[in-house]
């Protein structure tokens, strides 16, 4: 396991005991940021709720964070089902008693022209990165965090904040977790409850590699200042983190983790005009 969470930062700041005692939940756990966050957490201590629609990724992220004592709880849920999620959080309190750290970090996204994106297609991104945000959300807000005064959420946005191209369903979808990370630090602030939102630039997780190719990948990062795209573990150790008491003052805000390219914008060449019919006849 040290290995597997030596390239953390997280791994070699954190205590081991830094979240302990705890009980974190995360969707979308069997991979990419989802995973990282899960082993950061397991590596400080907490014990976890593995959330997702396959079980074999899951299973697999609970055997590694096994391999550092964490207690793990496999749950296959489709968040986009309003009785799966309670049954989600059904399992998670019967098996801990509470949630103090849930981690929305399921969605998914293509990328496509604005124009090109059917009602259908938009629907399908918002219904999971937003409608079953919010449904786990309060579930666990409502169930676990506000009878006991305490608790810590975390959405997943994107970076850069202004906005990416061929990705205007995605990139809507991500704003409005952001203001609602801010409107219920407004609301849940009274109850002790922390909301976040954390925006993480392009990531080269295992499936970007698999979707994009190296020139692509090399393309995205020349339009980072610091000169390379994130990893999960830069965007893990800091959730793990802020998860922690030492962030006990921090709510209610967004905080981007993309070395520098909200600052810098896309990095890239404005597209060209499109000429009208005949403009140039």
């Amino acid at each position: 396991m040290s290995e597997l969470l030596g390239s953390s930062p997280g791994s070699r700041v954190l205590r081991s005991d830094a979240l302990s005692g705890k009980v974190v939940l995360v969707t979308g756990a069997g991979s990419g940021i989802g995973r990282a966050i899960a082993l950061d957490a397991a590596r400080a201590g907490a014990s976890l709720v593995l959330a997702g629609r396959r079980e074999e990724p899951l299973l697999a992220t609970r055997d590694e964070a096994a391999l550092v004592g964490a207690d793990c709880l496999v749950v296959t849920a489709d968040i986009r089902e309003a009785d799966q999620v309670t049954s989600m959080v059904d399992a998670a309190l019967d098996r801990f008693g509470a949630v103090d750290v849930l981690v929305n970090n399921a969605g998914g996204q293509f990328m496509a022209p604005a124009e090109d994106i059917t009602p259908k297609g938009w629907r399908a991104v918002h219904r999971l990165a937003v409608d079953g945000s919010w449904m786990v959300t309060r579930e666990v807000a409502t169930r676990s965090m506000i009878p006991r005064l305490s608790g810590v959420i975390f959405f997943i946005g994107f970076s850069p904040r202004r906005g990416i191209p061929q990705m205007v369903h995605a990139t809507s979808a991500r704003a409005a977790l952001e203001n609602l990370a801010s409107g219920l630090a407004l609301e849940w602030s009274q109850y002790g409850i922390r909301t976040l939102c954390v925006n993480p630039g392009t990531i080269d997780t295992e499936g970007l590699q698999q979707q994009y190719d190296e020139s692509a990948r090399r393309e995205w990062a020349q339009g980072v200042p610091l000169g390379r795209l994130g990893t999960e573990w830069d965007v893990s150790a800091l959730v793990t983190f802020l998860a922690t008491p030492a962030a006990s003052f921090i709510t209610g805000t967004q905080i981007v983790v993309d070395g520098g390219g909200d600052a810098w914008g896309t990095g890239r060449p404005v597209p060209p005009l499109v000429e009208a019919p005949g403009e140039n006849a």
